[in-house]
């Protein structure tokens, strides 16, 4: 399916959002206003005026996966290279999480530009990559006012121009764009580890703002990248990575 693939020319990653407010209530009036409008389309109420409890709850459940009402609180990231001496492959694995998502973006983007810029020579990896992950990337580094690093900056691009992002979503669809496929099931189906043994993405928001736990979070999230690196390792019939092959940066 992918050739000779470098797997070391590939950086991993996954995304982990939540909205931009703990809850509706802490929202201007203006944002109120338009997460109430945004709230028809998420509860399927169009022709229905929408509570404040109503929001709120929609708020809370669903924010975070919009780029102009949400945020980034990590971004997990996974580099695959080979023992030298055995020959077999490892990754490390690496987060940049911080309560202050400009320094976390700044701090991603010049890793990017820094090893990463080479469109022709390097690529991304992640589930459902081209739908999420770089499109929210992008939108929140536009909305930091942060500068978009060449190599994620697609915008407008055709698809041979971006032919540097896999997506394991897409490459396990064949060309067949009815159904979507979580990376959990993928990990079942190709009986390796799932990723989903703490929390889960609904959770994600709750365990930020409730608990203020980064380091759980950041851990679910290179739990992601890690089956992502699996998934794509099955995809090129390869055994996948054990336990000491992991290592956490």
């Amino acid at each position: 399916m992918l050739g000779h693939l470098d797997l070391s020319k590939v950086l991993f990653l996954d995304v982990e959002c939540v909205s931009g407010k703990a809850n509706y209530e802490e929202l201007n009036d203006d944002f109120k206003y338009l997460w109430k409008l945004k709230s028809k389309s998420v509860l399927r109420k169009y022709d229905e005026e929408i509570t404040d409890e109503e929001a709120d709850a929609a708020y809370k459940d669903k924010a975070g996966i919009y780029a102009e009402f949400g945020k980034i609180v990590c971004i997990s990231v996974g580099i695959v290279g080979r023992n030298p001496d055995t020959k077999e492959l490892f990754v490390r694995l690496k987060s940049f999480a911080s309560e202050d998502e400009a320094e976390l973006l700044r701090d991603f983007s010049q890793m990017v530009t820094q090893y990463y810029n080479n469109t022709a020579t390097h690529y991304f990896c992640g589930h459902n990559i081209r739908e999420f992950d770089m499109p929210y990337i992008c939108r929140r580094l536009l909305i930091n006012q942060l500068p978009l690093p060449n190599s994620i900056n697609i915008a407008g691009k055709k698809p041979w121009e971006t032919k540097h992002f896999l997506d394991t979503l897409e490459l396990w669809k064949f060309g067949d764009y009815k159904n979507y496929t979580s990376l959990k099931l993928l990990a079942a189906v190709f009986g390796f580890p799932s990723p989903k043994d703490d929390i889960d993405g609904s959770e994600v928001g709750r365990v930020f703002w409730e608990e203020n736990d980064l380091p759980r979070i950041a851990k679910y999230c290179e739990k992601d990248v890690l089956a992502t690196v699996q998934l794509l390792l099955k995809y090129m019939l390869q055994p996948v990575l054990t336990e000491d092959q992991v290592m956490h940066v």
